[in-house]
């Protein structure tokens, strides 16, 4: 088991706005095998930081998982993200 951890810097006054974006495509992520799906914001933290998570069984089930944008559903979702964020990263842990 995988744990994806997708960590965004946003705009100053934008994470509530991502957050949103967010929980819209929750039920697209389990479509493709995610599990545990959580979105956070920060408490201690740079401020604006949204953090959204997941697990995968496998490396190979999130390789499968990046058409997921090309949905047109999702695309419609997500919409302008990239308006609301100013960076990020993504970090993939093993699941002991």
């Amino acid at each position: 088991m995988y744990q994806i951890k997708d960590t965004f810097q946003c705009k100053p006054g934008k994470a509530k706005e991502l957050v949103k974006k967010f929980k819209q495509t929750i039920p697209f992520m389990e479509e493709q095998n995610f599990k545990n799906i959580k979105i956070m914001t920060d408490v201690v933290s740079n401020y604006w930081t949204v953090v959204l998570e997941g697990e995968v069984e496998s490396l190979a089930a999130f390789e499968n998982h990046k058409g997921f944008t090309s949905q047109e559903k999702v695309k419609e979702i997500m919409a302008g993200y990239m308006d609301l964020v100013e960076g990020g990263k993504r970090e993939i842990f093993q699941i002991e």
